[in-house]
């Protein structure tokens, strides 16, 4: 069975950076892309970024572009988001999830498609 753990939150003023990592463990080659989602107080879950296995092809939504990497490590079965000129905005609890659906071209990343979810990290931007 795969487990998903994330790791990294914590409180950062803005215009800082945090470094988000999901480790996998368990059958982990029962999945083929690697998802970050983020639910904000009072918001809906939605999707920030994703990664395939092979290649690694990845995703951003438009709010985090240019902001935020997504990468991979295989040998230690993690992935990590970069997440860098946070915003206020940027607040919320994060999670990784595992699915097999990588939609290629515009950004588009479906709850449903996601099998395996992690408990979250809290990422908190604040002066």
């Amino acid at each position: 069975q795969l487990q998903l753990v994330e790791s990294g939150g914590g409180l950062v003023q803005p215009g800082g950076s945090l470094r988000l990592s999901c480790a996998a463990s368990g059958f982990t080659s029962n999945y083929y892309v690697i998802g970050w989602f983020r639910q904000a107080p009072g918001k809906e879950r939605e999707g920030v970024s994703c990664i395939s296995r092979s290649p690694s092809n990845t995703n951003y939504a438009d709010s985090v572009k240019g902001r935020f990497t997504i990468s991979r490590d295989n040998a230690k079965r993690t992935v990590y988001l970069q997440m860098n000129d946070l915003k206020p905005e940027d607040t919320a609890i994060y999670y990784c999830a595992a699915g097999n659906i990588f939609y290629p071209g515009n950004f588009n990343m479906r709850e449903n498609d996601y099998t395996t979810w992690g408990h979250g990290t809290q990422v908190t931007v604040s002066a």
